[in-house]
């Protein structure tokens, strides 16, 4: 049996024909296909290590920091303040890291849920897979969160885990095809009827707690579930139009769920898989070709918010600007006010749940005489976007300036072996291991402070 991956033409007209071909080159670098389950066919989802040059971690690049207006003659230039890399400041974070205090002390059932949406690097897990073995490494791994029910792209990844799925038709959000704007959680709707199937094999550690997310609608078909071999039950979709989401508890704990369509049609989103904790789980959540616009605009604002308020994330982490940056009239005059209105969505589904705005990588392009710089749009961005998390009250980590800052992007593609690949845009994974590890030692520390406070209370 085939795998059936449904296409449709992709609506973005307005974005650049180098930045569709980059994702495309990306895309086709990183699929491959293998066979595992009988009578299905998915990609072999090999680790970066087999595909990408996997080096030693250098450190960091120097800093360089964006150009100045020269001083006008005879005034004494105002020496530049550094860049504030992560802002937790007023607390923003707070109920965050108190979640992360009950796992580093192994409270029994302490779990601490974020929830990262992103664009293309996200897509394929990476930064997002660095940061969650770092945070499950010395917080405890309570599973591998959300998990879309098919690969929408080639190189969709999520570490330590392969998908093997036929006979869904799938619309991601980011194709800019509303429908009704149910999307799930994950930005990808998926439907199919009988003999449609998905199974997912956990290649590093299993689950013991199963959560299908799906649509119930009126004349909803039916699934089963299995895992490690056990059937768990059939669910029946149909009935009022609504986020529904069914449970199933499995011990030992198993290394393979299974999903098939019994009867009907189903429309799904994907699985949830988690363990009993105490630890960190950590949903990422990419879209390629993603951006503000699709937390703003296309995803149905009641259905979004049923989807947060049962994942109940302890951090929300917004992480776009890559595709923006392509688009200077819309920096100038559209950006942050869609920016402000994702936070709006994100508050009124979930209240005073903290949110970070993480900005975009360095982004680079090529002059006419063939050297590398930085887009002129991306400081501006991290402007925007440092601005909106102070007016807002959310966090803000600088992926930016913590590289490198202006330049980053170049002296990556000219290191030996390259940090970032031809299009300029997306890390290989030691580039991906440096963000990584900087965003999580911001974290680290931040908790660290929140520590110091407690105590200072407490005496």
């Amino acid at each position: 049996m085939h795998h059936s991956f449904t296409r449709g033409s992709d609506k973005m007209r307005d974005f650049p024909l180098q930045t569709a071909l980059a994702i495309l080159a990306f895309g086709l670098l990183l699929g491959a296909a293998g066979m595992v389950v009988p009578g299905m066919r998915g990609p072999e989802l090999s680790q970066f290590a087999g595909i990408i040059p996997m080096p030693s971690v250098p450190a960091p690049p120097a800093r360089v920091t964006r150009s100045e207006t020269a001083p006008a003659p005879g005034s004494a230039p105002k020496p530049k303040e550094p860049p504030v890399l992560f802002d937790d400041s007023r607390g923003s974070l707070d109920r965050f890291y108190q979640a992360l205090l009950r796992c580093e002390r192994r409270e029994p059932g302490a779990i601490t849920r974020i929830v990262h949406y992103g664009d293309s690097p996200t897509t394929a897990d990476l930064i997002t897979g660095d940061v969650r073995s770092l945070l499950q490494k010395q917080f405890g791994n309570a599973g591998h969160g959300f998990i879309l029910a098919d690969n929408p792209w080639s190189w969709y990844r999520h570490a330590g885990m392969k998908i093997y799925a036929h006979g869904w038709a799938m619309l991601p959000a980011s194709r800019f095809d509303a429908d009704d704007g149910m999307f799930g959680l994950g930005g990808v709707t998926f439907s199919g009827s009988p003999p449609a199937r998905t199974a997912i094999v956990f290649e590093r550690g299993g689950a013991s707690r199963f959560e299908i997310c799906f649509l119930q609608q009126p004349d909803g078909g039916q699934f089963t579930v299995s895992a490690g071999g056990q059937a768990l039950g059939t669910t029946d979709t149909s009935g009022d139009l609504k986020s529904a989401f069914a449970a199933f508890e499995v011990e030992p704990a198993a290394a393979e769920v299974d999903v098939q369509v019994t009867q009907g049609k189903v429309r799904w989103f994907g699985v949830i898989a988690e363990g009993p904790g105490p630890g960190v789980v950590y949903d990422s959540l990419g879209l390629n070709g993603g951006s503000i616009t699709v937390l703003a605009r296309m995803f149905n604002q009641s259905h979004w918010s049923e989807q947060l308020r049962h994942r109940r994330p302890d951090l929300v982490i917004i992480n776009y600007g890559t595709n923006e940056a392509g688009f200077a009239d819309f920096i100038e005059h559209g950006y942050e006010d869609e920016l402000h209105e994702v936070i709006r969505r994100i508050r009124r589904a979930l209240g005073n749940t903290p949110v970070l705005i993480m900005s975009p990588m360095d982004r680079g392009q090529r002059t006419a005489s063939g050297e590398i710089e930085t887009m002129p749009t991306i400081p501006k961005l991290v402007d925007i976007q440092r601005r909106a998390a102070r007016d807002t009250g959310c966090a803000f980590f600088d992926t930016f300036d913590a590289m490198g800052g202006e330049g980053t992007i170049a002296r990556w593609y000219g290191a030996d072996p390259r940090l970032v690949a031809a299009d300029l845009i997306h890390p290989f994974g030691e580039g991906g291991r440096i963000v990584a590890s900087l965003f999580t030692k911001e974290i680290i520390a931040g908790l660290k402070r929140f520590k110091l406070r407690q105590n200072e209370t407490d005496h």
